[in-house]
Order: structure tokens, then sequence, then C-alpha cells
């Protein structure tokens, strides 16, 4: 009788449909649909368990006591013996028992997967694991509390909520005695002189090993052809210097953890642009043609003007307006100085349409999803700090001044510039939205992100040492915005979608710059050069105390109902505090396209929508694994559009609420269906221009996602 009535149970068929298969089987079942006709959710459920009980529970060192497993670490030299000195040994088992209180469980196969195969401590020899995820949640906490026992808490607390993640760099290497940088990319600028070329290749080497993906910018290089010692075309442009910077990427890794990548940014009104974007053409003769290393183009309003008007567009040579102007190419705003420049006869310039530019750039995008573009001009009208933005990095989320290195004729530094570190990690909007305290997340976020800037130091590259040192900048991120308007039964894209970002992203703003302004009071000191910010001047607080923000809609109204959206007062207290005291923190917000950690951390990746509902990735020897977009059901299936068919205006909608309080940017990347052509990728730049967007990521074309294309290909700056 009791057999008879298990049978009829439809939970005991959903489990003896299960019986027999390993977890790579029953993950593929996400693919196919059960009788019903519906998504099998329980199945990856089912093969995250066996995951466990199948290889990691086999595969993982045992230890009697929490007191044996790390003395025997530190005397193998797999922990930094520093990180546990800084507490009582009493509260490291505290946490411990804190950390295994929540029950941490991955909500899906390829979260439990990727942490294991990409994160964990292993044996030296790779085959045994030495950490749960609780494990290595609690030496990321111990290694930026450095002693702080109150941050180590809240760190903790936060993970594994799923609120707040560390970037993979960060998560992948604190506490651990052999590893890498704790930071997630670099941007390096190169000047127009043989010293500072050759000093940047051999810094993109010192930072590919120790941390993530490095940018660079060659918009100062002069052109191909352009005199060396006055001596006509002698100089060999930008392409032999691109060929150098990507064979050294393919050389350098972090310990064979983490490929080395890298990206360069060119002015539009370089010379060399054209040959510059014809690297990446499918049929480019392989003398030129870049494969590996990723293009950016810096494109200034003017340049959009005189393709309005049909104009043709002059390019600049650098090396003559760093003569005439007295400061390097990247330095100048090209719209302001256009028509002097073009009137100026010691300045010499080639001419080019700006229609078949743009045009040009639409096909490459076509062929290969590159260039990234930077709107130069709307960068730069929202930067709150002094100096000019003239590059991004990897991912194109990165805007931040930079400022030259000059060297003496022994190669020793004359005067060391600043360049840029990319501390980063996300906020889960969702899991934070949930939270009782929205700005408590926000805080422990911005102290943990300042922690990775305080304890990076790279003497090999002092500019980026120096810099990090002087603005210690930060960029926190977030990540499940789909997935939380879809879980809240809200189109991605519709009225109240963008609404909700609007508030969301003003919200975070308001709590980041008072904990920044806190850490400010705490240490006595703010970033160098606050007194020249629209922060210290209280510019910046304009918007925020002349207007009235508040939800739009009933339904955002809603969503934010029990929490506290800053007010105009909120504002007005903020900016005397700021105004006194200033902010740790030069920069403080950057959005970056998250791969690993929204998996993990079961998220949609950064604010973009979904690329598909079941996600297909191809995952080394195990081959496909397939990942449900994060709080998906088979009864919200309609609110999980994908990019593709929710169209490129409605993500640029929802990326341009998101701007206009991001002191930096965010990684957009545009969806187009197979039927798209390059006037349709025109359209979409030209209307993220008019938005206020600051960057476009990559463009991708539905038929590449259905072959299994990783939409995530930014893997050393990668989240």
């Amino acid at each position: 009788m009791v057999e008879t009535t298990a049978l009829k149970d439809p939970a005991f068929k959903s489990e003896a449909r299960f019986e027999g298969l390993d977890y790579h089987s029953l993950n593929a079942m996400l693919n196919l649909y059960d009788a019903d006709g519906k998504i099998q959710f329980d199945a990856d459920k089912r093969a995250a368990r066996e995951y466990f009980l199948q290889h990691v529970n086999q595969n993982t060192v045992f230890f009697h006591s929490l007191k044996e497993r790390l003395d025997y670490l530190v005397e193998k030299e797999y922990y930094e013996g520093a990180v546990l000195e800084a507490y009582p040994f009493e509260f490291i088992e505290k946490l411990n028992d804190f950390a295994y209180s929540k029950k941490f469980r991955f909500a899906t196969f390829l979260g439990a997967f990727k942490y294991y195969t990409s994160y964990t401590l292993k044996t030296f020899d790779g085959k045994r694991y030495l950490e749960r995820f609780e494990d290595r949640v609690v030496m990321t906490a111990l290694a930026l509390a450095d002693g702080d026992q109150k941050l180590a808490m809240n760190l903790v607390d936060e993970i594994l909520a799923g609120r707040f993640q560390p970037a993979t760099p960060t998560f992948l290497n604190a506490g651990k005695a052999q590893r890498g940088e704790l930071v997630s990319c670099f941007l390096l600028r190169i000047e127009d002189n043989m010293e500072s070329i050759s000093r940047g290749i051999n810094s993109s080497l010192q930072l590919s090993k120790r941390g993530g993906g490095v940018a660079l910018l060659l918009s100062n290089i002069r052109e191909s052809g352009a005199p060396i010692k006055q001596i006509e075309n002698q100089s060999s442009g930008i392409i032999p210097v691109m060929k150098l910077l990507e064979d050294s990427f393919s050389y350098a890794n972090q310990l064979g953890a983490r490929q080395g990548a890298g990206a360069v940014y060119l002015s539009a009104h370089h010379p060399d642009i054209m040959r510059f974007l014809d690297t990446k053409r499918e049929n480019a003769d392989e003398k030129i043609r870049i494969k590996t290393l990723s293009l950016g183009v810096v494109v200034p309003d003017i340049t959009f003007e005189l393709a309005r008007n049909d104009e043709d567009m002059y390019l600049f040579s650098p090396y003559d307006v760093e003569k005439v102007y007295g400061v390097p190419f990247g330095d100048i705003s090209v719209t302001e100085k256009y028509r002097e420049m073009v009137d100026d006869s010691r300045i010499k310039k080639t001419k080019i349409n700006a229609r078949e530019f743009f045009q040009t750039i639409a096909e490459i995008q076509f062929e290969s999803g590159y260039p990234y573009v930077m709107f130069e001009d709307t960068v730069n009208k929202a930067n709150p700090i002094k100096g000019r933005i003239n590059m991004s990095n990897l991912c194109s989320e990165i805007l931040q001044v930079n400022t030259p290195t000059t060297y003496n004729a022994d190669l020793s530094y004359n005067e060391i510039g600043k360049d840029i570190s990319c501390n980063l990690g996300s906020m889960n909007i969702a899991l934070s939205m949930d939270a009782e305290d929205l700005g408590k997340t926000v805080e422990t976020a911005i102290r943990a992100l300042s922690a990775v800037s305080e304890q990076s130091h790279i003497a090999s590259v002092r500019s980026i040492e120096d810099g990090n040192d002087r603005s210690h900048a930060i960029g926190l991120g977030q990540m499940n915005l789909h997935g939380y308007l879809a879980r809240e039964h809200v189109y991605y894209g519709s009225e109240e979608g963008v609404d909700f970002t609007n508030i969301y992203f003003y919200t975070v703003l308001f709590h980041a710059l008072r904990a920044s302004n806190n850490l400010a009071i705490e240490r006595g000191r703010a970033f160098d050069g606050f007194e020249d910010s629209t922060y210290a001047s209280g510019e910046f607080f304009d918007k925020y105390i002349d207007g009235v923000w508040a939800p739009a809609t009933a339904k955002v109204t809603e969503m934010f109902a029990g929490k506290h959206i800053p007010t105009q007062e909120d504002w007005v207290a903020l900016k005397a505090s700021i105004q006194e005291h200033g902010i740790y923190n030069q920069n403080l917000q950057a959005v970056p396209p998250t791969g690993s950690i929204s998996y993990i951390n079961n998220s949609t990746s950064s604010i973009h929508p979904i690329a598909s509902k079941v996600e297909i990735r191809k995952e080394g020897k195990l081959g496909r694994v397939y990942y449900p977009a994060a709080f998906m059901t088979n009864d919200n299936l309609e609110y999980y559009q994908d990019a593709y068919e929710i169209g490129y205006e409605k993500v640029i909608d929802t990326y341009a609420a998101a701007t206009q309080h991001v002191d930096q940017g965010l990684s957009l990347t545009l969806f187009f269906k197979d039927t798209a052509t390059t006037r349709d990728i025109n359209k979409a730049q030209i209307y993220a221009w008019r938005k206020g967007i600051k960057t476009i990521y990559y463009i991708r074309l539905r038929q590449m996602a259905l072959e299994g294309t990783d939409m995530s290909e930014c893997v050393s700056c990668m989240l």
C-alpha cells in the first residue's frame, strides 16, 4: 500500500526519473522540455546536488578541525599567515561558524561547477579541493577586512546572502599565499616616444602576469609615415605597436589561471584610424591582422556632426598637434579645437568621409563585434574630476582621468604620471532590494573595494601604483537587473523597468557617496585632487538638490515600499559633509559585464537583458553546460524576453537611466537579430549617443549566440 501511494506521488515520479543519471546528464535536461512542455528546472537543482555527491565530496581534503586546517594551509604555503595573524583565533572560529550557519547552497549546477573549477583553492597538483565556498568567503573577508572584525563579519554576511560579490581576481586571490593581484584590469597611456612605447609593453607583461586585462591608449603615437627627427616617412605608425602588444599578451598569464588579454584605444581623428579598423577585417592581410587584441575607438561629438552634415572629417597628425599645443593629442578636445586645427597649416592632416567612417565601424562590428566605442565628449561632460578622460578599459566601463609619464635619457622616471587600476565588485540588485538596509550593503561593498585599492601594490609599474594610491578609485557594479524585474513581473525596458533603474541607481549613488565620505572622515583625508572636483565645488549635487527624484510609476513606488529613497534634504546634508571632509574614493561606480560571478551568484549578467532563457556554455572537457536565467520559473517565462527580442532602444533607455547616476561607465552590449544590417548598427550608435550613453562594448548578432558563443568574452577583466 505504501509503495503504491509513493508511486502516485508526483514528487516521487520526479525523483525517480533522475535515478542513474550523472550531474552532466541532469544539467542537460534543462535543454529538454518535460512531458507537459515545461523547462525542467528541478533537474538542474538535482544536478548541483549530484555534483557534490559524485565529485566534490570525493575530491575534497578532509580536516578534523578548523585549527588543523588553517595550520596546514599556512604551513604548506597555501594561505598567507599574516592574514590570519591579524585576528584572534576565537574570532576566526566565530566567523567560520557564522558562515556555515548560513547553510549556503548553489542555486544552479553551473554556479557550483564554476566555483570549483575557477575559484576554490586546490592542492598544488590541482587534483583535490582545499576549500568549500564558505571557506573562500571567510578568507576573502578576513583578507579584505585586515583586522577589522566588524567589516569581516559584515562581508561574510553580504557575500553569503548573495547581496555583494567581489570581482573574480579578488575572490580568486584574497588570502592565498601564491596568487595574483586583487585587481580586475588596468589602463595605461602611451606617449609618442620609444621610451614610453617600450615601457608600455613591459608594463603590459608585468600587469598580465599579476592581474587581468590591460588597455592602452595609442592616440598619442604619431601616424605611419610621420617624420622622426625631422626625416620624413620614417614612422611605422601604430600597427607594429599593436602587433608587439598582442604577442606580449599571448605570452603572459597569471600562473596559468587567467590568460593575458589586452585592448587598445585610438581617436577617431588619428590618421591611422582606417588601418586600425582594418586589422579586424575577416580578410585582412596576416601582416596587419589582429586576432586577440580588442579595439576601441574614441569618438567626439564633432564626428557625429560631420556625418550628419555629410562632410569630410579631418585626421590630425599627433606629432604636429603636440608641437603646436604642447600637450599630447589624447589630451586635446577634438570637438573644441577641430576648426582651429583644420585651419592651422602647421598641423599635417588628411581627410576621409565621416559617413564612410561610421559605415566602416558598422561593417567591422558586423564581422567581429569590435570596435568598442567611447563617446568622448559625453564622458568628459559627466566627469566630476579635473582632467581629461581619453580611453576606457577592456570591458569599456572604466572612465578615469590619466596623466603622462615622462622619462630621462637613461630610462629612469622624470615624472611619474597617473595610470589606472580597476578595483571592482558587484551587487545583486534583487537580493539587495530584498534586504532591510540597502545602505548597509552599499557601505560594506564600498569598504571592501577600498580595501582592494589599499592592498594593491604593484611596484613594477609605478604609474599604476602611484595612480591607485592617489585616487583610491573603485568601481561598484550591479547585476541581476533582468532577473529582479522579471521576478517582480516587470518587463525589461518598459516604463516601469526604466523607472526602477533610475531610482535604484539614484539611491545607490547616495549611499556610495555617504560611505566614501565616512571613510574620508575616519582616515582624515580625501582623494588627491578632491579640491578641484565638482564634489568640492558643490556643482555635482545641483541636479539632486534642485529637483525631486521619486518613482514615476505606481509599480516602482510599490517596489520601494519600506525603503528610504534619498530626499533633497538628505542631499543637502550630504553635500555639506562632503564639502567639509571630502570623499575617500576619486571614482565610485562602474558597471562591468559580470560573467563568472553572475553564475556563482545566480544572477543575470550586469544590467543588460538575458541573451537566452537557458544559456548554453562550453566548459572545457565537460562540453556543453546549461544555465537558466535567475528566478525564472515556468510561470513567469513571458518576462524573460531575450535581448534580441527586446531591441536596442529599450536596452539603451535602461542604460541611459542608470548612466546619469554613475560617475564612470556601464558596459553596454547591443544585440541584433540576424536580419540586421550595418544601417541598423549605425542607427543604434546614433540613438545611444543622443541618449547620453558613454560607451558601447560588443555588438552581437543572433546567429553567434545560437552557435553557443559565450556572451562574456572579456575574460581577463570580467567579474
